[in-house]
């Protein structure tokens, strides 16, 4: 494979774009005035904003560089996986209406507020340990799939990997630690149609024209690649998928920062079926890659999460290969700030209070930009040692699924759900996932099923047998209007 060349105003479009996110981030510093303004924007966003930051935020650099390496090598994967979190989303945008009564309700703003609430102080500190370690290895996803750009055009600028990683870091730990959920929204507005025009558009057609049209395209089409077909790895990624959707912290907080219940529906349907449209995109940005740059990227470059940067360097002039980068970084650091934002609101606000309940608002504010400095740094360190953004993302993934899915939907729906059950089911979820893993997945089946399974019987089974004599705490919430 030939040299990757980028021009010099490509390069400056990158670093422009930028700067100019960490401004945005840095300007809305001015309208964080407490905690729950740090961390759920005032319960301030109407329906368009939270599309846009929903949107930008599930279609991360694991969903568009990951997924497309993933069609690039295994075909039909990349939809049979992407359907499951679809429908996962749908059913979420049905209980985000619920989520924010709840949120406004009992002023909550995360799901172990949620879990103290009803089960205590340990359920709390356990959910929230697990949320903590998945959502910095899903920062870390981000981190590779951005020093993957780096890497291509490390040619030209002498930067490398690493330091390409590095960067990552510290752009979006400038704009999280300063403004929060409203630094990490706005500028979701911003990259979501960056997105849309640059990548999901653009790349796209230009590569459709580079073919020689639709039918040309079908015509040299690896029948290998378009063929259905499931297996036990693939089977344990939709269910990690299904089931992570009901305990996203992320989209959990999105729902508590809505302004009403409406908005909050509507916020996540709309952004939810943007999503829907890019499943199929991301699939033939990767399987066409074959017919544009060949067969080696793997062998050339490491991993197969430099198809879609390769695609545009290839297919695009000058300028307009800066704008879609542009639009790659954007997708990239739109999912990695959200999931880094309900990473430190884990540690701050829901494990730190808790240890010291007098803590002062002041004084969590700064702790919580302080921990957006420390805790991109423990995703940096996963992400030089496992550079494949795919493969991070379902390892921080599917145990956390396993163990806090279906806990979460009970916390919120069922009235016979206890402490003691929602212990057991963690528990037992978390250990039989990672027991299933190190055993070497028996069968070649992906860790989240027989996890999954194991938290159920054990939610429900202690649940049913304590319910009478140690109920938890009830919800008691009426639509708001």
């Amino acid at each position: 494979m030939s040299e990757i060349q980028i021009s010099g105003w490509d390069l400056v479009i990158i670093g422009v774009y930028l700067l100019v996110m960490v401004l945005i981030g840095v300007t809305a510093i001015r309208r964080v005035r407490n905690a729950g303004d740090y961390y759920v924007a005032g319960r301030s966003f109407g329906p368009l904003v939270l599309m846009a930051t929903v949107c930008a935020t599930i279609i991360g650099g694991s969903g568009l560089m990951g997924r497309a390496g993933v069609a690039y090598s295994s075909g039909f994967k990349a939809i049979l996986t992407a359907i499951p979190y679809l429908l996962g989303m749908l059913i979420f945008s049905g209980i985000s209406g619920r989520i924010s009564d709840v949120g406004i309700k009992y002023k909550i703003t995360s799901i172990p507020e949620l879990f103290e609430l009803r089960f205590g102080k340990t359920a709390k500190i356990i959910l929230s340990a697990m949320i903590a370690f998945t959502m910095m290895g899903t920062v870390a996803s981000q981190v590779t799939a951005t020093g993957t750009i780096i890497n291509l055009i490390g040619g030209n600028v002498g930067l490398s990997y690493e330091a390409g990683a590095l960067i990552a870091c510290v752009a979006f730990m400038i704009y999280t630690a300063t403004s929060g959920l409203f630094g990490v929204a706005y500028t979701d507005v911003m990259q979501f149609c960056v997105l849309l025009l640059f990548v999901y558009i653009l790349i796209p057609v230009s590569s459709l024209m580079e073919v020689g049209g639709l039918s040309s395209f079908l015509e040299n089409l690896d029948p290998a690649l378009s063929t259905p077909y499931i297996d036990g790895s693939i089977l344990g990624d939709i269910v990690t998928y299904l089931v992570f959707t009901m305990a996203g912290a992320e989209m959990w907080q999105r729902a508590f920062a809505a302004k009403d219940r409406k908005s909050a529906k509507k916020g996540m349907f709309l952004g939810t079926i943007v999503y829907g449209v890019t499943i199929l995109l991301v699939w033939f940005m990767g399987v066409v890659a074959h017919q544009i740059i060949g067969d080696d990227v793997l062998a050339a470059y490491g991993t197969t999460d430099a198809v879609v940067p390769l695609l545009a360097i290839t297919v695009l002039p000058a300028g307009l290969t800066g704008l879609a980068l542009a639009g790659i970084l954007s997708v990239i650091m739109s999912t990695a700030d959200s999931y880094l934002l309900a990473s430190v609101q884990t540690c701050v606000h829901d494990i730190g209070k808790t240890v010291k309940p007098d803590m002062k608002e002041k004084t969590e504010i700064t702790l919580s930009r302080v921990f957006s400095v420390i805790l991109p740094l423990g995703a940096l360190v996963i992400a030089l040692y496992i550079q494949n953004a795919y493969n991070i993302l379902m390892f921080a993934w599917s145990f956390y699924a396993a163990a806090a899915g279906l806990p979460c939907f009970a916390a919120l729906y069922w009235k016979k759900a206890t402490k003691a059950g929602i212990l057991a089911g963690m528990i037992c979820g978390f250990v039989v996932c990672v027991g299933w893993r190190l055993a070497g997945l028996p069968f070649g089946l992906g860790a989240a099923v027989p996890g999954t399974i194991a938290c159920a019987v054990a939610l429900v089974a202690v649940s049913l047998a304590t319910c009478k004599n140690h109920p938890s705490v009830q919800l008691t919430v009426e639509k708001q209007t």
